[in-house]
């Protein structure tokens, strides 16, 4: 199967990581379809990869389940089969106290970190063990923080904490449908969202810090590496980080 007809979903692929992904698998050859929330982000990503024909847009809202089983069913209808999902799309809570978060702040960030990612891995595993040749493969963005946390960030936190086992979950299941289920775990990469890192963020020990930042099109590389790999092999766990960011030894 050669990279022209190897059909890709980005979720979350207006801006940031999944923007940087999608940019690097449609300059690769493959076919994306881009979804997200935010039509408009979405058409200029395909435009940006100077590779628009080879890119659908389709506007989604990965917490909501007829959304998701909308976009493989336009995903499949364009081009004939999923083989690769990157289930990218997250969000995150305000970093307030813990004690000060509210039930509508704990289930916003759970509905899109944790069921959304549900919900397209099990439309995923639906697409691909249906189609021929059987199989695929679903790289989750677990976030460092899947490992270790941050101050402030219950929600995201544990959300993230709970996609490694969807992920070691997922990998179990789909090896009898040829099925490879991975994980990225991302750490400072330059993006919208890490914006105030530059300027200052809280660590663990109360102080406020700068902390570097990667270029986000390495995480970009790091998707196209692990989509690369035959279904033969699988990195089950990938992480890629800014070399001096607090991390190893946080806290």
């Amino acid at each position: 199967m050669n990279q022209r007809s190897i059909v890709a979903i980005v979720t979350g692929a207006g801006s940031g990581i999944g923007k940087a992904a999608a940019l690097t698998l449609l300059q690769a050859g493959y076919q994306v379809v881009l979804a997200g929330r935010r039509e408009q982000a979405l058409l200029e990503v395909a435009a940006l990869s100077g590779a628009a024909e080879r890119a659908l847009v389709v506007v989604t809202d990965v917490s909501d389940e007829a959304s998701v089983i909308a976009l493989f069913d336009a995903a499949v209808r364009a081009f004939g089969r999923v083989d690769l999902l990157f289930n990218n799309a997250g969000t995150s809570a305000p970093g307030v106290l813990l004690e000060d978060l509210t039930l509508g702040q704990w289930q916003d960030v759970v509905n899109v970190n944790l069921t959304g990612m549900f919900l397209c891995l099990r439309q995923a595993f639906r697409a691909m063990k249906a189609q021929t040749p059987r199989g695929g493969r679903i790289i989750n963005n677990g976030s460092i923080s899947a490992t270790t946390p941050r101050p402030n960030s219950a929600p995201y936190t544990s959300t993230k904490h709970a996609v490694t086992g969807l992920t070691k979950s997922a990998s179990l299941d789909g090896r009898k449908y040829n099925i490879a289920v991975g994980q990225i775990d991302i750490g400072n990469a330059a993006t919208e969202m890490t914006q105030k890192m530059q300027a200052g963020i809280l660590q663990a020990s109360g102080q406020i810090a700068v902390e570097a930042v990667m270029d986000v099109a390495i995480v970009g590389q790091s998707v196209l590496y692990m989509a690369n790999l035959p279904l033969s092999a699988n990195v089950m766990f990938h992480t890629v980080m800014a070399t001096q960011m607090p991390f190893a030894g946080r806290g």
